[in-house]
């Protein structure tokens, strides 16, 4: 399914210590106006995504190596423009593609600040997992968190299980980045494509025998699939042979980093 002690390595690191966070609403981001018109230019993240995001096999492998200061510095300056917004006053469509660019874009940002590193896990302070409670930007004064924009604004406003299909983590186990940047159009087709892409990969979901071995995020994040009839049904909602299955599941994640050459 992947590589097996680079999981296991990381996983023997990380199990003691990663637990996932409840979705708990920060009310001040509810707010949306659906009368506005405003669009949100991610033009400058889809050339990043478009000149160092490839495919190789069922890994969207990005190219830190290869990102020039230039590039790097277009970046900065796409997360500044979108911190000059206040997403309040966009749609809730605009809104969705503005915090999951941000999401994204944050994190390729980290990586970046800190490039070569094995895995986005040894971010963060000494006693640390990873940088997701770190402060990493700041919109109408106030400070957030990767966290923040995960699990107090996208899962609890939306309540879309998909949205773990969109949010990337940088990691080998993590569904993909996506090579298109999300829009207030695209965000529908591009989540179905998402969940379909990745349990149909043996990264989301792979049956070995009368064991089916899927993603740790379908454990850390269960109740979020309630909403179609819990993980098991959500699964067969895009794999339909996945109902004969009876056996056991196991979960397995691998937090190496998503570089490419």
């Amino acid at each position: 399914m992947m590589n097996k002690l680079a999981v296991l390595s990381l996983a023997l690191f990380s199990l003691p210590i990663y637990a996932a966070p409840e979705a708990k609403l920060w009310n001040y981001w509810q707010q949306s106006n659906e009368n506005s018109n405003v669009v949100v230019s991610h033009q400058a993240w889809q050339e990043i995504l478009t000149e160092h995001l490839s495919i190789d096999g069922q890994h969207h492998l990005f190219s830190y190596q290869t990102v020039s200061p230039q590039e790097q510095a277009k970046l900065d300056d796409y997360l500044n423009k979108l911190a000059q917004l206040d997403p309040r006053q966009l749609s809730k469509a605009e809104q969705y593609a503005y915090w999951v660019n941000l999401y994204n874009a944050i994190t390729i940002d980290l990586i970046l600040e800190e490039y070569p590193i094995r895995s986005i896990t040894k971010l963060g302070g000494l006693f640390s997992f990873g940088p997701w409670d770190e402060e990493v930007i700041t919109i109408n004064g106030k400070a957030l968190t990767l966290n923040d924009i995960e699990h107090r604004i996208l899962r609890p406003i939306w309540q879309d299980p998909r949205t773990h299909y969109a949010v990337n983590c940088a990691s080998l186990g993590c569904p993909n980045l996506q090579l298109e940047a999300f829009t207030g159009e695209n965000s529908e087709q591009l989540l179905e494509y998402s969940a379909q892409a990745f349990i149909n990969s043996n990264k989301g979901v792979e049956l070995q025998g009368k064991t089916l071995v899927v993603s740790s995020i379908y454990d850390w994040f269960a109740e979020d699939f309630a909403i179609d009839g819990g993980v098991k049904a959500h699964l067969e909602k895009y794999r339909p042979d996945l109902k004969r299955f009876s056996g056991k599941l196991e979960y397995e994640y691998d937090w190496s980093l998503n570089g490419g050459r």
